[in-house]
């Protein structure tokens, strides 16, 4: 009875989204307040009935309901309870329906908590909301629906769930991975309302800007957690291999980060509107398409959830109508958007502009690199790989040019600044930059190497400027407390997400030039050594699971001699399936982590075993975090809310004379 009922929770919400992308649209169109007031009730209970339908499939997994067609095909009776809930996500029907749950709840969040948006425009973004989700709610009843029932005769067990999903990764990276994907269609959703209403001015961004930013938070948390759960599960010592489907998720991020800065300029200038209301759509259409690679079917990744062309087909169709139809209402519209303000080629509009196209580039540089093998396949061409070498080539040198860019973008002023005022305030962090990255492959690497200096340099010279710029907005205040609590969190939140980029920096390059690896051969009583540490194999035991059992290495770690403690990787094999899986063994650290994963066992008892000392790796999530903090930061400037509630009281005479309920 439960699924029947998640079912029909389902197919009612798929009604609410209906009603809602009509009826409020229709309200906004005509003038008629009571049919826009609608739209909060409407996106109430479209959350309700998908929220229902997902505590629905979550109890069908704690309970071992394997009638259910796809708790048969995703759990198991062995597994813990934790990995059944987390397997709710862990396959296609389950990862939208997760997909569909975040949709709703942005929708929720917009109808409960935008008080102050004029109610057409209120009505409108809803309404396109609704759009949205009658098409994943349509996808999900007609080809993917999670709970199709295995009768009359179900299994008496489960298949289990992937084991690389049988992690604590996959608890935390899809649903905040969704929350940014799905969040960027709120910015969507806000500009096709601005190009519905004609509207196209600096209003709309100032509504959408706090909700675009807790997307892109969202967006890189998820795509970091991507990498650090890749890191230590896969046994490889990778933590980006630009997979497509990793990029699939990195492309809306690259426009996204593209979208902020527009939405600033645009907000505070009044600049690039039509530009801004592009990449609120393309960064929507870069999420459905990452959608569409990872359920298609077209790619085989260890990310990938589907392998049907039907669905692959109604998601593609999907994508067309919603880009399609965009794309010729923005046609239809932005060419009566006009700006007479200017600015000169050393003002902050300058350097924000130029960012915006080094991020699109690259962008696009992902993009065909992603696209090219499919095409190639499809036309026949042949099979065709595209590896790491193609996407470095584009992406460093573009994002190096990124990073050299943001210093005098953050020390420029709006409108006008003067070659002497950019000299006074980067002289200093430019100096600090050369000297940093000259020295620091000196004093730390045995050879040295440009690669490193060159990181360091970024890195330094975007905290420096920073920090430059930082002192040149205290420099009239008699306390330095005092000037401190007079810049707003959206500065603070500016300098935190820029040092986070630094920090990054550091971690993708020294990591990559100075990891050192060693594939071996070991036996008990023999040992490896690696710069400082030796790792010597005392044994190999077998140790059993909840659901698996594993052969365990026992190795003692020592450096300069001097023991340090024991890892203990694991070569595991699951009951249900018989899969193989390798858990590696880590000591983490601020400035290195030792990581060794068990290969293949070989003859007379002896193991292939992977050791890496990875310096710097933890400064690749820690400068995500603070990248994802700092748009937290941005969201909490009050500021936001001040001008939208100025901007809606401006507007609310020729918004039907009603501003809030």
């Amino acid at each position: 009875m439960v699924p029947e009922i998640g079912h029909f929770a389902l197919i009612l919400a798929l009604a609410f989204s209906l009603a809602l992308a009509t009826v409020p649209l229709a309200g906004s169109l005509t003038g008629n307040q009571l049919l826009m007031h609608t739209s909060r009730s409407l996106a109430t209970g479209l959350f309700f009935f998908v929220a229902v339908s997902f505590v629905c499939l979550t109890i069908a997994f704690v309970q071992d309901d394997f009638s259910v067609s796809y708790v048969a095909g995703h759990s198991n009776s062995l597994m813990p309870v934790y990995y059944k809930i987390s397997a709710v996500w862990g396959g296609h029907e389950g990862s939208l329906l997760l997909w569909v749950l975040m949709l709703s709840g942005w929708t929720l969040a917009i109808a409960h908590l935008s008080k102050s948006l004029p109610l057409s425009l209120r009505a409108q973004v809803l309404a396109v909301m609704g759009f949205v989700a009658i098409g994943f709610l349509l996808f999900m009843l007609l080809t993917s629906n999670p709970f199709d029932r295995l009768l009359p005769l179900p299994p008496e067990e489960g298949s289990d769930l992937n084991p690389l999903l049988q992690d604590f990764g996959l608890i935390v990276h899809p649903p905040v991975l969704y929350m940014g994907y799905v969040g960027f269609a709120v910015s969507f959703a806000f500009a096709i309302a601005a190009l519905i209403s004609g509207r196209m001015d600096a209003a709309w961004t100032r509504w959408a800007r706090p909700w675009t930013n807790t997307a892109w938070a969202f967006l890189t948390l998820g795509i970091a957690l991507g990498s650090w759960w890749a890191y230590y599960e896969l046994g490889w010592g990778g933590w980006w291999f630009w997979d497509p489907v990793e990029n699939a998720s990195f492309l809306p991020w690259l426009v996204g980060t593209a979208l902020i800065h527009s939405m600033a300029v645009t907000e505070k200038r009044g600049l690039f509107k039509s530009w801004t209301l592009l990449l609120a759509i393309f960064t929507f259409a870069l999420s459905l398409l990452g959608t569409f690679l990872v359920r298609s079917g077209v790619l085989t990744s260890v990310h990938a959830f589907a392998n049907d062309p039907e669905r692959g087909v109604f998601i593609l169709m999907f994508l067309l109508l919603v880009v399609g139809g965009s794309l010729t209402l923005y046609a239809l519209r932005a060419p009566v958007v006009h700006t007479t303000t200017r600015f000169t080629a050393t003002a902050r509009e300058t350097f924000l502009l130029a960012n915006n196209i080094l991020l699109v580039s690259i962008m696009i540089s992902v993009l065909l690199g992603t696209l090219y093998p499919l095409i190639a396949d499809a036309l026949g061409w042949g099979k065709i790989s595209v590896g790491p070498p193609y996407f470095n080539v584009f992406f460093v040198p573009l994002m190096g040019l990124v990073c050299l860019l943001m210093a005098p973008g953050v020390s420029s002023n709006w409108k006008r600044t003067t070659w002497q005022q950019l000299r006074q305030l980067l002289w200093k962090p430019l100096t600090i930059s050369v000297a940093g990255g000259a020295l620091f492959p000196a004093l730390y690497g045995d050879q040295y190497s440009w690669q490193a200096g060159l990181a360091v340099f970024f890195a330094l010279w975007i905290v420096t400027a920073g920090i430059s710029d930082l002192s040149y907005r205290l420099r009239h205040s008699e306390r330095w407390w005092t000037g401190l609590r007079k810049l707003t969190l959206s500065y603070w939140g500016m300098q935190l997400a820029h040092a986070g980029i630094a920090v990054t920096t550091i971690g993708v390059c020294l990591n990559t030039v100075y990891t050192e690896q060693r594939d071996v051969r070991m036996a008990p009583g023999e040992s490896v050594r690696t710069s400082h540490y030796e790792f010597v194999l005392e044994s190999v035991e077998r140790v059993r699971g909840p659901n698996y059992l594993a052969d365990e290495a026992r190795i003692r770690v020592s450096k300069d001699g001097e023991y340090l403690f024991q890892m203990t990787p694991q070569k595991r094999r699951y009951l249900a399936g018989g899969n193989l899986m390798t858990e590696v063994a880590l000591d983490p650290g601020l400035f290195r982590d030792l990581y060794v994963a068990m290969g293949e066992p070989l003859e007379n008892g002896a193991w292939a075993m992977r050791v890496h000392i990875k310096p710097f790796v933890r400064w690749i999530w820690l400068g995500a975090i603070f990248m994802a903090l700092g748009g937290g930061l941005a969201v909490a400037d009050k500021r936001y809310r001040r001008l939208a509630q100025k901007e809606a009281d401006s507007h609310a005479p020729t918004l039907g004379g009603e501003v809030t309920e």
